[in-house]
């Protein structure tokens, strides 16, 4: 059984590999005594993750999940890397294939499957609904920029306003107007 392989870590960051999307089937999952998922590998502790939890699966032609299921707090998120296939949310059927992302809330019951013939690959997210605020405090506004390297960002709830007396020049990486306010 393939494992999960550490790149990297610091205090604030963890790097890993699951390798490659096609060797995704070399990992198994086990659920219960005697119960495996072929193909199936949790990431979000090897990452070390704390709001978050992240999965990747690939189902073999005519695979599926297997049951449906609901989580309590939980969000999840699918996003499809490849092949083609059906998911199910409290009892609707809707195609999905390369290119999808499909949101359901916790108390969707989902499901999903591989109608194609070939493998399909997706990675799954999952979080806490009704965690994030709207877009977070963390975000600069529209117009806004990201201070030089080396100084300091503004402070939450704060913007900078891009003018043509503060702008960043992009080629020499430097702020044209340095005593800018929140320079």
């Amino acid at each position: 059984m393939k494992k999960v392989e550490k790149v990297a870590s610091g205090a604030n960051f963890a790097a890993v590999t699951v390798g490659k999307t096609e060797e995704l089937n070399q990992y198994t999952l086990p659920l219960a005594p005697g119960v495996e998922i072929p193909g199936k590998v949790f990431v979000g502790g090897d990452l070390q993750a704390t709001g978050a939890e992240m999965s990747f699966q690939q189902f073999a032609p005519g695979g599926s999940v297997g049951f449906l299921h609901t989580h309590k707090t939980h969000e999840e998120l699918y996003i499809i890397l490849g092949g083609h296939g059906e998911f199910q949310v409290d009892g609707q059927v809707f195609p999905v294939g390369e290119g999808s992302i499909v949101r359901v809330s916790p108390a969707g019951r989902r499901s999903l499957r591989n109608t194609g013939d070939s493998p399909m690959t997706m990675i799954c997210i999952q979080y806490k609904a009704a965690s994030f605020d709207a877009l977070g405090s963390w975000l600069l506004a529209p117009g806004s920029w990201l201070p030089a390297p080396g100084s300091r960002l503004p402070a939450p709830g704060t913007t900078r306003r891009t003018t043509p007396e503060n702008r960043r020049d992009a080629h020499t990486a430097r702020t044209v107007n340095p005593g800018a306010q929140g320079a």
